[in-house]
């Protein structure tokens, strides 16, 4: 068979489990899921073992060692999947929930009920254990789903496949509730975004070119991010040590995420005083800080940060720095080069921190907190399956809750419309 008639036969078998899940009750997901916990820790060897075939790959086209780092499966791999799923299990099943009920004058009971999306694609780089938390979140939401991992990590992602296939048969679910398209090549992706027929919802993780390529070429909805570029706005009379620690953990504490700080804005009032304090701490933990004019005045031995600088994602140890006459400039500047995606404010005035919440857009808009806590698991919802800068359907992580829809049903007594 050619590639495009056995993506257009895996959307086809999707859709049709998609019905099965749609009414699978709770405790045979959850079954489902168990089984899956105790197969991915029994085969281990085997799955470490298709590992080491990518990995082999990897070194021999040359992947840079964080590319291969995050290939790799290790034990504590093995457990950071089952410890995810174990946690997915304990979340509320969303499907078949009522949000809302009212009453129309004519007696019709009107409600909202929750309901899967039916099946979901997704399109991924590197990481195998994404194949894991994807099948669990979509599975938990009565979805199917096709999975396109990297072609770095194809042996890994076709083991866990047959894992989670085995699971689902020893449950009497259908296999096809989760596949992994098994070819590198990448007209395999074009395929699959052409499947508008069978599949719901396209979900991009990866770079921003990844993501572009995919909003480009799909007939499907996307579920779209591209970057995060993230700020924290140091305010006027803000604790300065509980900035110092805010913005340190935003930039530091893992800088190769899309919700790492990118750009430091900080009050004139307090610049003299606070940017010193942080450039010494940044310094010794080896960030580059690009600063405005002002910054430079400040600090005389920072590099001056150019147009570009402004609406980067780093993902690295390099900060862009700006100093801000008030919040209104402060907004201003986030509105011109923010994504969408996590800002953030360290301030002592509380009306100024309700207007920052109101009037910045973002997915997630912090108040004397670090941007790093945009994360699905951070904010309570268990696991997610990526992060939403758009506003249909979802914005912000995505959880389980976020992998439905919702349908209106109605209850009448023989009621007709006049």
């Amino acid at each position: 068979m050619s590639i495009e008639s056995t993506i257009v036969e895996m959307a086809q078998a999707a859709r049709a489990a998609s019905v099965k899940l749609a009414s699978c009750p709770s405790s045979i997901k959850n079954d489902v899921l168990s089984k899956l916990i105790d197969n991915i820790e029994k085969k281990s060897s085997y799955i470490q073992g298709e590992n080491q075939k990518d990995l082999e790959h990897a070194t021999t086209m040359g992947l840079s060692s964080a590319m291969i780092d995050r290939l790799t499966i290790k034990d504590e791999t093995i457990e950071s999947m089952a410890e995810g799923l174990r946690d997915v299990i304990q979340l509320d099943d969303p499907v078949g929930s009522i949000v809302k009920t009212w009453l129309r004058p004519n007696g019709l009971q009107v409600s909202r009920m929750r309901i899967p999306l039916g099946v979901i694609g997704i399109i991924y780089e590197s990481r195998p254990n994404v194949t894991i938390d994807a099948a669990g979140l979509c599975l938990k939401a009565g979805n199917a789903v096709i999975l396109r991992g990297g072609s770095e990590a194809l042996y890994s992602n076709q083991a866990l496949a047959a894992v989670i296939s085995d699971s689902l048969d020893e449950k009497n679910l259908p296999a096809a509730a989760v596949q992994v398209v098994p070819f590198k090549d990448r007209s395999a992706v074009h395929a699959l975004l052409n499947q508008e027929q069978f599949i719901d919802l396209i979900i991009p993780r990866g770079g921003e070119g990844l993501i572009r390529f995919v909003v480009e070429n799909s007939k499907i909805p996307v579920l779209k991010h591209f970057k995060g570029v993230c700020h924290v706005y140091v305010d006027d009379g803000a604790d300065l040590k509980m900035a110092e620690e805010i913005c340190f953990n935003s930039k530091v504490q893992r800088p190769g995420v899309c919700n790492a700080m990118e750009t430091l804005l900080v009050h004139q009032s307090i610049a003299q005083q606070f940017l010193p304090l942080m450039q010494r701490r940044l310094i010794k933990a080896g960030v580059e800080i690009r600063g405005c004019p002002e910054t430079c005045r400040i600090l005389p031995n920072v590099k001056k940060a150019e147009p570009e600088d402004w609406p980067a994602e780093y993902l690295d140890l390099i900060l862009a720095v700006k100093v801000v006459e008030d919040m209104d400039q402060a907004i201003l500047h986030i509105s011109a080069y923010g994504s969408s995606h996590t800002e953030a404010i360290v301030t002592s005035d509380y009306n100024r921190s309700r207007r920052f919440v109101g009037e910045v857009d973002a997915s997630v808009v912090l108040v004397n907190a670090s941007t790093r806590f945009n994360d699905g698991g951070q904010l309570g919802l268990g696991a997610e399956i990526g992060i939403s800068t758009s506003k249909l359907h979802a914005f912000g992580p995505m959880g389980v809750e976020e992998l439905t829809t919702t349908k209106f049903v109605v209850f009448g007594e023989g009621q007709v419309r006049a």
